[in-house]
């Protein structure tokens, strides 16, 4: 059984020392970030070599939302406006958002990445954090569910699985969590009707990822990535039983050491640790957490089990029809 951890690397082609550690290691799934692209030919090398460390099919993950939040960009691949911006300027934003994510889906799968970071579930707010707020898909429930609902489906024509995120909501979040762990005080009442509302309109998307928030209603301790009672929520209220992966335990939102975030968030419930930043020392410690329980290799499974071959399309089309939405609005 694999690993319970998604693991970087640290460039654009594997280090021996790398290769020896995923061999032994075997992470569920690696993630790449701007430091491991250059272009086609090099990213697609990196994603066969990732696979040939573990022997298997392992799943490459990115975060290629468009906007700020890309690890591919132009001239090589497609630049697209931010989302909340494409769905304010188009004049069918659910159209627009379905167009970006199979574009986005057909030059992740052209290199050999098959799961995205997206789609958000987070509701803009007036009061969401300028390094969030024009990543969302909406200002409303209703609006963010449709559109979300829109990427996965994009993505998994395309051949990629989406990953939902971060649940159970971010949008109410005036906390950037890369440096600081923020405290959402709405009541269980106002969460279910706002922040959580997507989410569960989406809980059969195959995998998610949690959100580094406290929301003091239910945990006024811990944010949703080490809290059991958190956890206990998304699974039961929200009802999203897909395979549950932390955000990137480097980020400063969450307290203690690696180890100590890695046992919180397992303990919690989290599926998979995500790892992000490639340093072979953290590495090291987050691969001895071993393998994944077998709950969670079923929901892998499961997860898996929904990867798809694209559906045969004209990519020109799309780009052209997405061109002419923008230019319509």
């Amino acid at each position: 059984m694999a690993g319970a951890f998604i693991l970087g690397c640290a460039g654009e082609v594997l280090s021996p020392r790398e290769i020896a550690f995923f061999r032994e290691a075997d992470p569920w799934g690696f993630i790449l970030f701007d430091r491991n692209v250059r272009d086609r030919a090099q990213l697609s090398a990196l994603t066969r070599a990732l696979r040939d460390t573990v022997g298997r099919d392992a799943s490459i993950l990115i975060d290629q939302e468009g906007g700020r939040v890309q690890r591919m960009w132009a001239p090589e691949w497609t630049d697209l406006l931010p989302a909340l911006d494409q769905c304010d300027g188009a004049d069918d934003p659910v159209r627009a958002m379905y167009l970006r994510s199979r574009l986005i889906a057909h030059e992740l799968h052209e290199v050999g990445i098959d799961v995205n970071c997206a789609p958000l579930g987070d509701t803009a707010g007036q009061r969401t954090h300028p390094r969030l707020l024009n990543r969302c898909y909406g200002r409303t429930p209703a609006e963010v569910a449709s559109r979300a609902r829109a990427v996965v489906d994009g993505q998994r024509d395309g051949g990629v699985l989406s990953i939902l995120k971060h649940i159970p909501g971010h949008g109410s979040s005036t906390k950037d969590t890369h440096v600081d762990l923020p405290v959402v005080p709405k009541t269980v009442g106002e969460l279910h009707a706002h922040d959580f509302a997507p989410f569960k309109a989406l809980n059969d998307v195959p995998m998610g990822m949690t959100a580094h928030i406290i929301f003091s209603a239910y945990d006024e301790t811990a944010p949703a990535t080490t809290s059991p009672i958190m956890h206990r929520a998304i699974r039961e209220e929200i009802g999203f039983d897909g395979l549950l992966m932390t955000d990137d335990l480097s980020m400063e939102a969450l307290s203690g050491d690696v180890q100590q975030r890695c046992t919180d968030a397992l303990s919690a419930g989290c599926d998979l640790i995500l790892h992000c930043n490639g340093e072979m020392a953290e590495m090291e410690v987050v691969a001895s957490f071993g393998e994944m329980t077998d709950a969670a290799a079923t929901r892998a499974a499961r997860a898996l089990a929904q990867r798809q071959t694209p559906v045969d399309i004209d990519i020109s089309a799309l780009h052209a029809e997405l061109a002419a939405m923008m230019e319509d609005a």
